[in-house]
C-alpha cells in the first residue's frame, strides 16, 4: 500500500473568538490510498460505562433462555431492536460489594464504587480510597489521541465530600471513575458546563456571565463561522454532508441548553434544580447522552462514564405515574404493587437508555456507525436492591467494539443462584475481557481471577 496524501489533518478543528470546534471523521482527513485496492481507516474504539442505581426488579430482567434463542423480558424490551448489537450477561458476582466483618451497612456505596474497580473501598469518611477504575485505565491509554482523556457525565448533583452511608465517604456514591485508589473523578451534571469543557466559550465560572457572553455571541457555531464556510469549500460532497449533519446537531443541543437556561429563570414548584437543567428528567438524559454522542463524534475523547443517578437516588418519576422515590421503591417487600412500580422505573430508565443506542446506530463514524465501533457497558453494581444483593447482577454489553463483539446473545457466565458469591464469577473478570477487546490488555484488575471465556470468544 502506497499514501500518497493526506488532504486534512484528523485533528482539524476550527477557532474562533473562544470557540473550538473539533470536527467528525472526514473522508479528506483518510490517507489516499494507490495500491491495488483501497483500505478504510482502522476504526477507532470507544468505550462507555452507563451506571443506575438501586437494583433491578430480576424477574422481569432475565431472560429465561440462554444463547441466541432468548425473548427480551419485559424491562429489557425497549432494547429490542438492537438485539444484534447486544450481549445480556447474567451470573457474575460484585463480591467486593459485600461488608467485610465488623463494617455493618454500606452496601449502597460499596456496590457503586466496587462496580468499574473490582476493589472493596476503605471505610472512612476523610480519605476514601477503593482501586482504579477501567474507564482511567483505557483513558491514560486512549488520550494520547485525544483532547480529553475521559468525560464523566451524571444526572444528579454529586457533592465529593463527608459522610453519607453509614459511616462511608459520599465520594463512593458521588462518581464512578477513580484516576487511582484515592483520586475519584468529579463528574458533571450541568449540560452548558458539558457542552463549554467540549467546546470552550467562556473564561467565567459564573453561570450569568456564561450565559451572557453565548447570547452576545449567539452559538458556538457562529463564532467558527469564516473557518467552517472555508473548510467547506475544499473538501467534497460527502464530507460537506457530514460536516451539516454534525453541525446541525451542534445546534440543537445549543437550543436545548438555551432553552433549558430560559426554563430555569421561571418561577417553578419547590424543587432544586440547577440552572441549565431540562424541565423533565427524560429530556435531561437524552440532552446529555447527545453531549456525550457529540464527544465522540469529534473524537474529543474515547471514553465517558454516565451516572443516571448515585446509589440511594431519592428521584421521583411523575412522567410515567410513580410518585414515590426511587431508592424506597427499591425495598419492595415483595409487595405485587411495589415490585410493579419498581418495574416501570426499570424499564423507563432503559428507555432512555435505548436512545443512546440509536443514536450511536445513526451516526456515522468511518465504515460504521458509532455503535458499531463502540463498547458501552450498561449495569449496577447489584441485583435485587430489596435485599442488596450483590451477585447475579444485571448486565448488557452494548455495541460491536470495532469487530470485537458478536451480539444476539445471552450468556449466563454461572449457573450458581445462592445468595453468596462465593461459586460466581467476579465481575472484575468482564472488565479484563473488556480491556482485552479495547487493545489495553492486563494481567488483573482488582478481584478478577481470569476473563469471561464466552465474552471473549469472537
Amino acid at each position: 500500500m502506497i499514501i500518497t496524501k493526506k488532504h486534512l489533518f484528523r485533528r482539524t478543528v476550527l477557532r474562533g473568538m473562544g470557540a473550538t470546534l473539533a470536527l467528525p471523521l472526514l473522508d479528506s482527513m483518510v490517507p489516499t490510498v494507490t495500491a491495488m485496492a483501497s483500505a478504510a481507516a482502522k476504526p477507532i474504539r470507544r468505550f462507555c460505562t452507563v451506571y443506575f442505581p438501586n437494583g433491578i426488579h430480576m424477574a422481569q430482567w432475565t431472560p429465561v433462555k440462554d444463547g441466541t434463542d432468548f425473548e427480551f423480558p419485559q424491562i429489557l424490551e425497549p432494547l429490542a431492536s438492537y438485539r444484534d448489537r447486544l450481549t445480556l450477561v447474567t451470573g457474575l458476582c460484585n463480591k467486593q460489594a459485600d461488608g467485610n466483618e465488623g463494617e455493618g451497612g454500606g452496601d449502597h456505596s460499596r456496590a457503586q464504587a466496587t462496580f468499574l474497580t473490582g476493589a472493596h473501598p476503605k471505610k472512612t469518611q476523610a480519605n476514601p480510597e477503593v482501586g482504579i477504575s477501567i474507564d482511567q485505565i483505557v483513558a491514560k491509554e486512549f488520550a494520547k489521541e485525544t483532547q480529553l482523556a475521559s468525560l464523566e457525565l451524571a444526572l444528579e448533583a454529586n457533592d465529593m465530600v463527608g459522610g453519607c452511608e453509614f459511616g462511608l465517604a459520599c465520594a463512593y456514591t458521588a462518581t464512578l471513575a477513580w484516576r487511582n485508589a484515592t483520586t475519584p473523578v468529579p463528574m458533571e451534571n450541568d449540560p452548558r458546563a458539558v457542552f463549554e469543557r467540549l467546546f470552550g466559550a467562556s473564561d467565567s465560572t459564573d453561570p450569568r456571565v456564561r450565559r451572557e457572553r453565548m447570547a452576545k455571541n449567539r452559538s458556538i457555531l457562529d463564532m467558527v463561522t469564516g473557518e467552517l464556510n472555508f473548510l467547506q469549500q475544499k473538501v467534497g460532497p460527502g464530507d460537506r454532508r457530514k460536516i451539516d449533519e454534525f453541525t446541525e446537531s451542534v445546534r440543537d443541543i445549543e437550543r436545548r441548553i438555551q432553552k433549558a437556561e430560559e426554563q430555569s429563570d421561571q418561577d417553578l414548584p419547590d424543587f432544586e434544580q440547577p440552572a441549565g437543567v431540562p424541565a423533565t428528567y427524560e429530556e435531561y438524559s437524552n440532552l446529555m447522552f447527545d453531549l456525550m454522542v457529540l464527544a465522540y463524534q469529534s473524537d474529543l475523547t474515547r471514553v465517558a462514564t454516565f451516572l443516571v443517578g448515585r446509589e440511594q437516588s431519592g428521584r421521583t418519576f411523575p412522567e410515567i405515574g410513580v410518585s414515590q422515590q426511587w431508592h424506597p421503591t427499591s425495598h419492595h417487600g415483595n409487595d405485587p404493587v411495589q415490585l410493579e412500580r419498581y418495574a416501570k422505573i426499570n424499564r423507563f430508565n432503559v428507555q432512555l437508555f435505548a436512545h443512546l443506542l440509536e443514536k450511536l446506530k445513526t451516526t456515522p463514524d468511518g465504515d460504521g456507525s458509532l455503535l458499531d465501533h463502540s463498547i458501552i457497558l450498561y449495569g449496577c453494581g447489584m441485583s435485587n436492591g430489596n435485599g442488596h444483593i450483590h451477585h447475579n447482577l444485571p448486565i448488557v454489553l452494548a455495541g460491536g467494539g470495532a469487530g470485537q463483539l458478536h451480539g444476539g446473545r445471552h450468556i449466563r457466565v454461572t449457573k450458581e443462584t445462592k445468595e453468596a458469591c462465593d461459586h460466581q464469577t467476579p465481575l472484575a473478570n468482564l472488565h479484563l475481557t473488556i480491556l482485552e477487546k479495547l487493545g489495553v490488555p492486563m494481567e488483573k484488575l482488582g478481584n478478577s481471577n481470569g476473563k469471561v471465556e464466552l465474552v471473549s470468544g469472537v
